[in-house]
């Protein structure tokens, strides 16, 4: 079955300007619930699903936020540390144990036995992983004691420096993606890459070079992808005229129906082990829009930065501490009640100190504005996300998080704490108060762990390790490590 686009005039309706379109993001905010709603509904009912006639003979596991305790130092036993792993080599890598299970069942009659004792042999690989992390833990210095060439984790800015490490050297080893690849582009395989959402085009793009964990092998992925673009879907399907989002739903419900029925991994796991990506608004869910008002789940959704990247690469780098004369700097337009209320309560104040303004004056840079500044306000919009976190970070500007419900991208393992301020909306007229109170030393500290975290959030031509990409699949092999999937129908 094909999945295309049902209205090929879109294609041709839309231009490259449709990405700075200021109604763009609305469109996406009434998109998005809808979509979610339809596969929820559609996908997320226990099997025999309507796509799956036949029934399963496949069960999972949810083991909780189990790495939550672990990267905060109060490690709790999880419930797959019983999982046997003294029958693993603990000299043979991943693939070459799978390769040689395949030669232990090459009389094997069907391929469902040979299928399952492969899932087995990976269940048992990230028990391993599981009980290594969680020994990793117990080390409480603030750096970690693992070798590594390139990076050493270290510093505050980390919730347990070692266990991340040794989380992180463990997803080199075992972590493999699975595309799907069914569909086509422009909404499949694609997405954009110069823009407030090219997030999501980036990442895309990567995982398609096939170089950086992903596998041919189905049976050898520990989670699979699908590829699916929400800012490109939103692109060619929405109706922006009627508002309707009817398009949009069949298209992710048809896909859903095509990986069901022709492989056996959506059903087997119910989609537990499946992830889409999106900048907005399931399996895993990577999103920016990470707002646990709306229903985002930290045990299995995984919250990812939006970066704008309009030029294609980032601008890093900014004043020295002694040269930054603003304490506090904003510039966006009116974009959700909480910009209503910063912008209500400071935008005509004039305050040298604390500048807001929903249009920067003629001649104004606004990057040249973040470079000078002392902390960057970072207000959510209609969506608890934005972009001016990682803006601040790249101007190595203390991001100043003002929002309710948003969980912070990689939370699991960076203390957020240490090198940001988290202000509560009802805290905004208390903003300049706030800010003056910290002292020159510990602004001095924060910025400094600004300048530190920034690798994990630099996008790179090519991805270097510890980079936004590594921590993207990072926060996704912990929610894989949430899910333990079993096999009852073969003995």
């Amino acid at each position: 079955m094909m999945i295309s686009p049902h209205n090929d005039k879109a294609q041709h309706r839309h231009t490259s300007s449709f990405w700075s379109s200021p109604s763009l993001n609305l469109s996406l905010i009434l998109v998005i619930p809808s979509v979610v709603l339809l596969v929820l509904v559609s996908t997320l009912v226990p099997y025999p699903s309507t796509f799956s006639p036949l029934s399963s003979p496949w069960k999972w596991r949810y083991g909780g936020h189990w790495y939550s305790s672990i990267f905060n130092g109060s490690s709790t036993d999880s419930p797959f540390m019983e999982a046997e792993t003294d029958k693993l080599d603990p000299n043979m890598s991943f693939s070459d144990a799978l390769l040689d299970k395949d030669i232990d069942n090459v009389t094997s009659t069907t391929r469902v036995v040979k299928r399952s004792s492969k899932l087995k042999m990976v269940e048992a690989y990230m028990a391993r992983a599981r009980s290594f992390i969680k020994e990793a833990a117990r080390v409480r210095n603030l750096t970690s004691i693992h070798h590594d060439p390139d990076y050493v984790p270290h510093g505050p800015i980390y919730r347990n420096a070692n266990a991340f490490h040794r989380s992180y050297l463990e997803m080199e080893k075992l972590f493999k993606i699975y595309v799907y690849q069914e569909g086509e582009p422009p909404m499949f395989h694609n997405g954009p890459c110069k823009s407030i959402y090219s997030s999501e085009g980036r990442f895309i793009h990567e995982v398609e070079k096939g170089k950086l964990y992903t596998t041919q092998d189905p049976d050898e992925a520990l989670v699979y992808f699908l590829p699916f673009s929400v800012a490109m879907l939103v692109r060619y399907l929405y109706e922006s005229e009627s508002l309707k989002t009817d398009a949009i739903g069949r298209i992710v419900i048809d896909y859903i129906h095509v990986i069901s029925g022709k492989y056996p991994y959506w059903n087997r796991s119910v989609g537990a082990d499946h992830f889409m990506l999106s900048c907005h608004d399931w399996s895993i869910r990577v999103l920016c829009n990470a707002n646990t008002s709306e229903g985002f789940n930290p045990a299995k959704d995984a919250s990812f930065p939006e970066i704008n990247l309009l030029k294609g690469e980032a601008d890093i780098g900014g004043l020295p501490p002694s040269r930054r004369s603003i304490l506090a700097f904003f510039a966006g337009h009116l974009h959700g009640y909480i910009r209503y209320l910063l912008l209500n309560e400071w935008k005509d104040k004039n305050d040298p100190d604390v500048q807001v303004y929903d249009q920067l004056p003629k001649g104004v840079s606004y990057m040249s504005k973040l470079k000078n500044s002392r902390f960057c306000l970072c207000p959510s919009g209609y969506e608890v996300a934005s972009p001016r976190i990682v803006e601040a970070i790249y101007a190595e500007c203390v991001p100043v998080l003002i929002s309710d419900g948003y969980v912070a991208p990689f939370s699991d393992v960076l203390n957020w704490k240490s090198f940001s301020v988290q202000i509560a909306v009802k805290d905004i007229p208390n903003i300049k108060e706030i800010l003056m109170g910290i002292s020159q030393r510990q602004y001095l500290r924060m910025q400094r762990r600004v300048k530190q975290v920034q690798r994990h959030f630099v996008v790179n031509p090519t991805p270097k390790r510890y980079d936004v990409f590594h921590m993207i699949n990072h926060s996704i092999w912990l929610r894989r490590l949430n899910v333990h999937i079993q096999d009852f129908g073969v003995p």
